[in-house]
């Protein structure tokens, strides 16, 4: 007869209890009741639901302006969401955002990198870090603006989190920027909701043929304002929210070659842009292969290409904003709570595939 063994078995063996979460010194919790509840939050109907940040809490009472879009941005989509960002400061606007990569990303970055003030309603808990990879745009509006979560201390991202999520971002604002989206998407469906509680919808159009704008061009036939230009959003901006865009007038418009102006109008192949534009495909090739040197166009993943960031908004913005200080200096401090622990897989948990 074997001998008993000591000890009790995996299965009576008590379950490890959760590590307690406490708020950081420099977090805060808000309830309903409270008096820096944003009353615009009580239109989404969060009943119990605790608004967990670090950072200034007074920013959720401010005029917000939310930004969204595609984590598979393409050029153009970043464009627009670089665009947005960095006009909504400078109008003096609290840019909201979910902090994920693509859009989400490039309005925080352009926002904060024109002396914007940005909010970051994340997936996770507000004391971590998700995608990691923004790193530094969650340390900036910790110092400078905020970061939210509906999700407790110390949790990580997981992606039944986001669809609340979407829909604080809908409710903290009097409008939302759609800046790219599928449909269906996590991207669409934050617009939905914001549709559902009023709020006003800015969206950019896109190509017919491209899946990446099938949400954009459907908000705007169901009547979301068309935003054609950086003119065009200037405008409802200021008459959306009674405010004056403080920075210097308008530079003139470049002059674009024809590839350029075909593949702005839609990304293609090689191929079927030599036929469009009745050039030879060789010629193409090597101009193509010119302006990728240049920066000014990318290949993509499907085979065709598109115009860079760079060529839609331009060399000029780009090198004043190169040539500003940059904000993202702050260095991180022995111990601090940093992100989850799932790895590189940067919003794989979002449902914002669009």
């Amino acid at each position: 007869m074997p001998p008993e063994k000591s000890g009790t078995s995996p299965k009576e063996r008590p379950p490890t209890p959760e590590k307690p979460r406490v708020c950081p010194p420099d977090g805060w919790e808000l309830h309903p009741d409270d008096d820096l509840w944003p009353e615009l939050v009580n239109e989404a109907a969060l009943v119990g639901e605790v608004i967990y940040g670090v950072g200034d809490p007074t920013l959720l009472s401010e005029p917000c302006i939310s930004i969204i879009g595609a984590r598979r941005g393409t050029p153009y989509g970043l464009a627009v969401a670089e665009l947005a960002g960095r006009m909504a400061a400078e109008c003096g606007l609290v840019v909201v955002s979910g902090g994920a990569i693509g859009c989400d990303g490039a309005a925080a970055r352009a926002a904060i990198e024109a002396g914007g003030r940005t909010i970051v309603v994340a997936g996770c808990g507000a004391d971590r870090i998700y995608p990691k990879r923004h790193r530094d745009i969650f340390c900036e509006a910790r110092a400078s603006g905020a970061v939210l979560s509906l999700a407790p201390w110390g949790s990580e991202a997981h992606r039944f989190a986001f669809p609340v999520r979407n829909r604080l971002i809908a409710a903290l604002s009097r409008a939302l920027v759609v800046c790219e989206a599928g449909m269906p998407s996590g991207t669409f469906s934050t617009a939905q909701t914001a549709a559902d509680l009023g709020r006003i919808i800015y969206a950019a159009p896109g190509s017919i043929f491209s899946s990446y704008s099938r949400g954009t061009n459907w908000l705007l036939e169901q009547g979301a304002s068309i935003i054609v230009d950086d003119v065009s959003l200037e405008i409802a901006i200021s008459c959306d929210y009674d405010v004056a865009r403080l920075v210097q007038e308008r530079t003139e418009e470049r002059e674009l070659g024809e590839v350029l102006k075909a593949l702005i109008a839609d990304p293609q192949r090689p191929d079927e842009l030599a036929q469009r534009l009745d050039l030879d495909v060789i010629t193409l090739l090597r101009t193509l292969g010119d302006y990728e040197a240049s920066g000014l166009v990318t290949r993509l993943p499907d085979g065709c290409y598109a115009p860079t960031e760079q060529a839609l908004t331009g060399p000029e913005d780009r090198a004043r904003r190169r040539d500003e200080p940059k904000r993202f200096s702050r260095k991180r401090e022995p111990g601090e709570d940093g992100e989850g622990s799932r790895g590189e897989g940067e919003g794989e948990t979002d449902a914002d595939d669009g």
